[in-house]
């Protein structure tokens, strides 16, 4: 897979990193130009926020359309964030109220991206390394492999557990398949979250306060709940949840079928109030809007 590789360093204070995105800041900031596509968006000193490719952790600070700041079960985004700030090279990192970081040591870290585009928010769409033994010279397009992969923060948190495996078109088919044994693997050890998953057996919206305090569940389904619960009051019923959805247009492919089709189908409610998906992550690829 031909991927963008830029030399810098990550920095973080003064920001909010969680599990699956950091700041991260070129030696040449001029080659953020380099890449085709949607245009990164950067701070006017370089520096350009990073969503990590293939992986989402549970939410830290999460903003509904509607309604206050939310977050996902604490001890495992918390521990995402932490283990990515670890992995590369971070200590005595201190967070004020708001979860902006005051201090760390050192200020900041070397390390390396690779990429092929941004999001539609801007932020860079990255596997991401440390250290200066790049596998490239930077700004060069090289062709990455499952050993390129293993040797970024993506691969890592996949291996500890601490993030579900979400993909979405761009990504090649070698590299989503190593994301997916990674994460397989760190199930069957039972490591990270995965022993209290509840994505695929279901979990029982009683309010807001399941989603934030309780339900371990795939990012993506946690925001789409939360925004539905927000605009409908709070309301735990959630007959109208797959109406929603299909309003949202979050198209996907289903890799076992071969399927072409909306988030809402592969979203299961029953009971009233209770919430599943009825295919693994990994089964899933997203279009990128």
């Amino acid at each position: 897979m031909p991927m963008l590789l830029i030399k810098g360093a990550y920095k973080i204070i003064g920001a909010s990193p969680d599990g699956d995105s950091v700041r991260f800041y070129p030696d040449d900031p001029d080659q953020w130009d380099l890449l085709r596509g949607r245009r990164v968006r950067r701070n006017r000193g370089g520096g350009a926020q990073l969503r990590l490719d293939g992986i989402d952790t549970l939410e830290t600070h999460y903003r509904p359309p509607r309604g206050p700041e939310l977050h996902q079960p604490a001890p495992f985004a918390g521990r995402a964030a932490d283990e990515l700030l670890s992995w590369l090279g971070f200590e005595d990192v201190q967070r004020d109220t708001h979860g902006i970081v005051t201090s760390s040591s050192p200020d900041s870290r070397p390390g390396y991206i690779l990429t092929r585009s941004a999001d539609v928010h801007g932020r860079c769409v990255a596997l991401a390394g440390r250290g200066t033994d790049a596998p490239g010279s930077s700004g060069e397009f090289i062709t990455v492999t499952t050993e390129h992969l293993r040797e970024t923060v993506n691969h890592h948190q996949l291996v500890e557990g601490l993030a579900y495996p979400t993909f979405y078109r761009k990504l090649f088919v070698d590299l989503r398949q190593e994301m997916t044994a990674a994460a397989k693997q760190a199930g069957e050890a039972d490591k990270g979250l995965w022993p209290k998953d509840q994505t695929l057996s279901g979990v029982k919206v009683e309010g807001m306060s399941t989603l934030t305090d309780a339900a371990v569940l795939l990012p993506k389904l946690f925001r789409r709940l939360a925004d539905y619960l927000q605009l409908n009051d709070g309301d735990p019923a959630l007959d109208g949840l797959p109406a929603y959805l299909e309003q949202l247009e979050d198209r996907l492919f289903i890799l076992s079928s071969g399927q072409s089709t909306g988030f809402g189908t592969v979203v299961q409610v029953s009971n009233g109030n209770t919430v599943r998906l009825t295919h693994d992550p990994d089964d899933l690829v997203f279009d990128e809007k």
